[in-house]
C-alpha cells in the first residue's frame, strides 16, 4: 500500500526528474505523470513550478547534511581524517553512473538570472546549514578559528562538486579532501600555540 501522501508523491516525483534532467528540462506535465497525479492536482499542492523546484531542493536538505554527519560519524579517528572521510565517500559517489553533482549548485546555476527565486534561498540556507555545521564540529574539537575554517572546507566541497561535474573525475574531490586535511592540520597547530 502507497504511504506516501500525494504531496510528498509530487516531491518525489520532481527529485527524481529534476536531479536527474534538470529543472528547466523538466515540465510540470512530466512531474504529474512520474507522481501519477493530473496536473490540476499538483498545481492544488503547489501554486507554481518555481514553489515545486523549492520543495524539491528542500527534500534534499535533511538527507544531505545527515549523510555528510554520517560519514564523519563513523570515521574513526581525528577530525582531519573525519573531515577526509566526507570527500572520500563523495568520491565514491561520484562514479555512479546516476551522479550528476550537488543539486543545489546545479538549480541555483540554472536560475543565476533570478536572485530572489525560492530556491535559490533554499539553497542559499542548505549551504549556510552545512556550513554551519562544520563550524560546530571545529568548535568542538577547540580549534583555532571554527567559522573561518568551515567556509574553507565548504568552499573546497562545493569547488570539488563544480570541477568533479565539469570533468567527471572524481579525483578531484580526493584532492579537495588532501587540501581540507591541510586545512584542519594547520588550524590545529594553530590551537596548540
Amino acid at each position: 500500500m502507497d504511504t506516501l501522501s500525494t504531496r510528498e508523491r509530487i516531491v518525489s516525483a520532481a527529485n527524481k526528474l529534476f536531479y536527474r534532467d534538470g529543472i528547466r528540462a523538466v515540465s510540470v506535465d512530466a512531474v504529474a505523470e512520474e507522481a501519477g497525479i493530473t496536473k490540476r492536482s499538483l498545481y492544488y499542492h503547489f501554486k507554481s513550478k518555481d514553489d515545486l523546484i523549492a520543495a524539491y531542493l528542500d527534500y534534499r536538505d535533511l538527507p544531505n547534511l545527515k549523510a555528510f554527519q554520517r560519514w564523519y560519524d563513523e570515521h574513526d579517528g581525528a577530525i582531519e581524517g573525519k573531515i577526509v572521510a566526507i570527500f572520500e565517500h563523495l568520491a565514491t559517489s561520484a562514479r555512479h553512473p546516476k551522479w550528476k553533482g550537488c543539486g543545489f549548485l546545479r538549480t541555483s546555476a540554472e536560475l543565476s538570472n533570478l536572485p530572489g527565486h525560492p530556491a535559490i534561498q533554499v539553497g542559499a540556507a542548505h549551504k549556510l546549514k552545512v556550513e554551519r555545521w562544520f563550524a560546530n564540529c571545529f568548535t568542538a574539537e577547540g580549534l583555532a578559528t571554527p567559522e573561518a575554517l568551515a567556509r574553507q572546507i565548504r568552499l573546497l566541497l562545493d569547488g570539488a562538486f563544480a570541477v568533479v561535474m565539469l570533468h567527471r573525475d572524481p579525483s578531484y574531490f580526493r584532492t579537495a579532501g588532501e587540501a581540507a586535511y591541510a586545512l584542519v592540520t594547520a588550524s590545529r597547530s594553530a590551537t596548540r600555540k
